[in-house]
Order: C-alpha cells, then sequence, then structure tokens
C-alpha cells in the first residue's frame, strides 16, 4: 500500500458529477450545512492508494471511506465509495471524500463511434425538455452569482452538477460543459491549495458568463445550433497537416508542470499537444525537449514546435487538443518559417478567437521584468504597450529573455503570446522572430530555429541581437503618462464590479451603491466615451442592493433572476468591448 502526503485529494479518482450530486442529495439537512467544513478538512488527511486500485480516506478513528474506481479510473456510481461508519450509506465521511475529488468529464456511451465532425443540429430551437433542463441550470447558476464562489460550498456545487446532468441526459453538451467549468472553478475557490487563484477571477468571470448566457438563450428557445454543442471529441474527415508554432511551458495550481505545443493547420484552425502531469516548474522545463505522446510518433516538443506533423485518424478534442487515442497515427514534416504567420492572419480567422495574439512591435526600453514597447502599424509608431514574462520562475528563461530585450531599443520583433486578462495592454510573450523586412534592425536567429525563440526555454544572446545593439543598460523611466494607452482605464471600474459580484456575491456588488461613488463612476465612463458602460454599472449595483419588501417590510422572496440576467448583460458588454479594444489595440 501506497501512502500519498497530506493535502493532495487532486490525487484522488476523478468522480462524475451525478455521483456527488446523487449522494448530497441523500444527506439530512443537517449534515449538509456540515459538508463544507468535512470536505475542507480532508485537506490535511492522507489518502491510501492500494494496489487494488482503491483509495482509503480515514476520518477519525471510526470511519474509513474507500473509493473503488472502475477500469476508467472514474468513480461512476455511488456504490463504488464505501464507509466504515454506521450511518453509511447516507453519511457525511462519503459525501465529503466525493466532494475532496476531482470532477470527472464525461464519457461517451460504450461503444459510441466518435462523429467526422462537430455536432450540430439543424435550426430548429431546443425542445420542450432542453429548455426546462436549461431553466434548471439557469437557477442554480443564478444561486452561485448571488452567493459568491469564495462562498458557495459543496452543496451548491451539487446542485450545479445535478442541473448539469440533466443537461446532458436533454443534450445540452455545451452547457453542460460550461456548468462543469463553474463547478472546478468552486472548487479550486473553498482548496487551500487553489486560494490564489480567486485573486485572479478571470476565469470564474468567463465560465459564469457562458453558463449564464447559453442557458438564457436556450430559455428564449433561441434556434442557434451552436447553442447544443458537440457532444464528444470528433475524428477529422481525412489526414490533418499541421504547422509548428511555439512552446508554451505550463505551471499549474497542485504543482502541475508541463507543456502545451500550440500547430496551425493550413485554414488557420489552432490545434495543442499538451504534455502536464505533476512537477510544477521544473517539469515545466523538462518538458519543452521531452517526447511526444502521441502513439507512435518519434519526436519531442522542440522539434515538432519548428517543423509539421501529418495525422491520420487525430482525434480532436472541443478545445482543440490533440488526444493519443487508438487508430492515431503521426508522421513528422517539413514545418513553416515564422514569417508564414503573419499575426493579421491569425486575428482574422473565423469562428472562435485565435488563442494567441501576434503583432510586430519596436522595443522602447526595459522596464522592471518587462518590456515597454510600441506596436509597429507599418506606417509609423503605434500605441504603447507593455511585454511581461509569462511565468517568473527561475527554472524558466521568460524573465531573462525579456531583460535582454528591453536593454536593446530600437529593436524590431515579432511577438505571439496571451493579452493579459486584466489589462489589455499588456501582452505575455511566448515566443518572439524577427520581422520580415526589418534588415539590421531586428533579431539574427539560428537556421534550426526556423526564426522564433520559445521565450520560455531558449535562451537570447549576444549573437542572436544586431551588432550595434547595446548590452544590459539600467532600465530608464517608464513611458509618460500621455504615451500609456488609456484603452482600458474608465473600463476597469466595470470589470472590477463583475469580477466583485463573482467572487464576493450580491452583497459586495451592491457596496459601489451604498458608498457614494457609484455616481462618480459612472461619470468618468462617460466622460471615457462608454455610456453604455456607465449604464449597466449603475444598474448592476442598483439592481445588487435591491431586496423585495412584502407590505409589513419583511422580505419577500429574492429576485435573482432579474439579479443574474444584470450582471449577465454587464459582463457580456464587458467582454465585446475589450474585445473590439484587443482587435483595435494588436490588430491593426
Amino acid at each position: 500500500m501506497t501512502r500519498s502526503r497530506p493535502g493532495t485529494a487532486p490525487s484522488l479518482p476523478p468522480v462524475a458529477p451525478e455521483v456527488f450530486a446523487a449522494v448530497v442529495e441523500g444527506l439530512s439537512t443537517r449534515l449538509r450545512r456540515r459538508l463544507d467544513a468535512a470536505v475542507e478538512s480532508l485537506a490535511a488527511t492522507s489518502a491510501d492508494a492500494a494496489e487494488d486500485g482503491t483509495y482509503g480516506i480515514r476520518c477519525g478513528e471510526d470511519a474509513l471511506v474507500t473509493l473503488a474506481p472502475g477500469p476508467s479510473g472514474t468513480i461512476t456510481s455511488p456504490d463504488q465509495a464505501h464507509c466504515t461508519c454506521l450511518l453509511s450509506p447516507r453519511c457525511l465521511h462519503r459525501a465529503a471524500a466525493l466532494g475532496a475529488a476531482p470532477v470527472a468529464d464525461p464519457a461517451p456511451p460504450a461503444g459510441t463511434a466518435l462523429p467526422t465532425a462537430p455536432v450540430a443540429l439543424p435550426a430548429r430551437g431546443p425542445s420542450a425538455g432542453q429548455v426546462r433542463a436549461a431553466e434548471g441550470l439557469w437557477t442554480a447558476a443564478a444561486a452561485v452569482l448571488a452567493a459568491g464562489i469564495t462562498a458557495a460550498g459543496a452543496v451548491a456545487r451539487a446542485e450545479l452538477l445535478r442541473a448539469a446532468h440533466t443537461a446532458r441526459l436533454a443534450g445540452l453538451h455545451r452547457a453542460e460543459g460550461a456548468a462543469l467549468d463553474v463547478v472546478r472553478h468552486l472548487r479550486d475557490a473553498r482548496d487551500p491549495q487553489g486560494a490564489h487563484r480567486v485573486q485572479r477571477p478571470a476565469g470564474p468571470v468567463a465560465a459564469l458568463r457562458e453558463l449564464l448566457l447559453v442557458t438564457h438563450r436556450l430559455k428564449a428557445a433561441d434556434p442557434d445550433p451552436g447553442l447544443i454543442g458537440a457532444a464528444h471529441h470528433h475524428r477529422p474527415d481525412g489526414p490533418l497537416r499541421l504547422h509548428g508554432v511555439c512552446r508554451e511551458p505550463v505551471v499549474g495550481p497542485g504543482a502541475l508542470g508541463g507543456v502545451l505545443t500550440h500547430l496551425v493547420d493550413d485554414a488557420g484552425r489552432w490545434y495543442t499537444l499538451r504534455d502536464v502531469a505533476p512537477g510544477g516548474p521544473e517539469r515545466a522545463r523538462r518538458a519543452g525537449t521531452a517526447h511526444v505522446a502521441l502513439r507512435s510518433f518519434l519526436s519531442d516538443h522542440e522539434r515538432l514546435s519548428r517543423g509539421g506533423l501529418v495525422v491520420t485518424g487525430a482525434v480532436v478534442a472541443p478545445d482543440g487538443r490533440l488526444l493519443a487515442e487508438s487508430g492515431v497515427r503521426a508522421t513528422f514534416a517539413a514545418g513553416r518559417p515564422w514569417a508564414g504567420f503573419a499575426p493579421a492572419a491569425a486575428a482574422d480567422r473565423t469562428g472562435d478567437a485565435p488563442p494567441l495574439t501576434g503583432c510586430d512591435v519596436e522595443i522602447v526600453a526595459a522596464d522592471g521584468e518587462g518590456v515597454l514597447a510600441r506596436i509597429d502599424t507599418g506606417d509609423g509608431p503605434g500605441p504603447a504597450v507593455r511585454l511581461a514574462p509569462a511565468h517568473r520562475h527561475p527554472a524558466l528563461a521568460h524573465t531573462a529573455n525579456l531583460r535582454r530585450l528591453g536593454a536593446c531599443p530600437g529593436l524590431r520583433v515579432r511577438v505571439l503570446g496571451r493579452v493579459d486578462p486584466d489589462r489589455v495592454t499588456t501582452l505575455r510573450p511566448l515566443a518572439v522572430g524577427p520581422v520580415p523586412g526589418a534588415g539590421a534592425a531586428t533579431l539574427r536567429l539560428p537556421d534550426e530555429w526556423r526564426d522564433r525563440a520559445d521565450l520560455g526555454y531558449d535562451r537570447l544572446c549576444d549573437a542572436h541581437f544586431p551588432a550595434a545593439a547595446p548590452g544590459p543598460a539600467p532600465s530608464p523611466p517608464p513611458l509618460a503618462a500621455a504615451d500609456a494607452s488609456p484603452v482600458d482605464s474608465p473600463l476597469r471600474r466595470v470589470r472590477d464590479l463583475v469580477e466583485l459580484a463573482v467572487t464576493g456575491g450580491r452583497r459586495a456588488a451592491a457596496e459601489p451603491a451604498r458608498d457614494g461613488d457609484r455616481g462618480a463612476h459612472a461619470a468618468v465612463l462617460r466622460r471615457g466615451g462608454f455610456a453604455t458602460g456607465a449604464d449597466l454599472y449603475a444598474a448592476l449595483g442598483a439592481v445588487a442592493a435591491r431586496r423585495p419588501r412584502d407590505a409589513f417590510g419583511r422580505p419577500a422572496g429574492d429576485d435573482l433572476d432579474r439579479y443574474a440576467a444584470q450582471w449577465l448583460a454587464t459582463a457580456v458588454y464587458l467582454n465585446g468591448t475589450e474585445a473590439a479594444l484587443r482587435r483595435g489595440l494588436w490588430h491593426r
């Protein structure tokens, strides 16, 4: 028997959503009130993994919970969880153990063939059963929003999981996936090891916005077939010809580490090969040159990111991940120079936005660990932006490479990375390359690098810069305030309120309506040209503060639907406006 270290609940087997929901439903009201504390207490409890594949979790002196996953490694039935206490199976220990385990992805029924393209239904609108399932999901999501992710506990998760399972049975695959995404954020917010994620609420905001938007449209019988979503992974019709773009180190919660290799096909669709496992930043560093786990394919992530790939029988997840399923065959192919990846071409892709943003910039100066730069519009200097390290851990090369770039003002480089979710004027670059036609004012990379340097793995040195490039120098003062791009400063007020509502709940969102500054904030938004944002900001605070009462002044129910709808309208406006600002800033 092997014992895991304390606080490693993610090592428990994943649990199917409907299993945890059913177990919580069987608890008494008294035990439900104690469930959150019981789940949190398991963070300090060790789990024993036996040779027969079962897991034992000790809950006090007289209770041992045993989880026995099936051949898939997932708990798919309540009968696979047992407790030795006298109250079992309707005991708190069993429910807490299942609540501490990760949520499993829904699996396709046995014998189901993968479709050759994402499933979409004709535009005839959802059925009556699908509308009812969407209404149930909306109600559960509205309750989570009102409570806030830091206060919504295991019971709220169970209600959302029950509604998600109903949505799955009704064939609402996109809504179910959005609900499971929200559940994972709820679980992370209550996990002591994942609590730091609450400080950056962009993920929970996006998850709740997606869930509420999809269910709101389904409730209204919107005929858009995209609201139904794809049921499973799919196999493309014919072989995939892919070109490597770059490698992205992954450092996640729970000491996860690894790499994502980004690829693109000739039509501009993006794909990824993922290799992530426990090990933290050190594993992320080693994974950059590790073998690619795609059946019998013999290559590594470094070679693939600069080369190409032909995949037959490919299995693709809805998010573009290439999966190592049976029947997949892959062969190495010649890649494409970075000159073939024009930044504007990536931005013009139809459908979902590309995962990475690219542009040409001119280095202005170093700025601490980052770099101040101006976007090269082709007609002279463009708006000022900041390049910030994607990861700061010394095992990865992001910070050292950006410092080297910041010491070369006037250098022109092509960058590819992720826009900071909290500020549209900050890009966290993953790779850089020379600007075609820039002559001696750009990078000079080795031929084997194929015109790109992965900032997390490759080390830039003097030989990669123009001969006249200066060495490291003290950082000059930041750009003057007039030079900084102000596109998102007034809009930050709307973003702060939307995020506060998600993390702190309705009571927190009501505070701006009580502190007397609501009018001042709205005035700043109007002066900045965001009149609709000002109206939505004021309306969200007002609805959050409103509490319906009867003729005697007593609480008269709650208008969760109205509050959720107002938050959704504000969040959709914010997302659309920020997307338009990003397009205007990075893709001119």
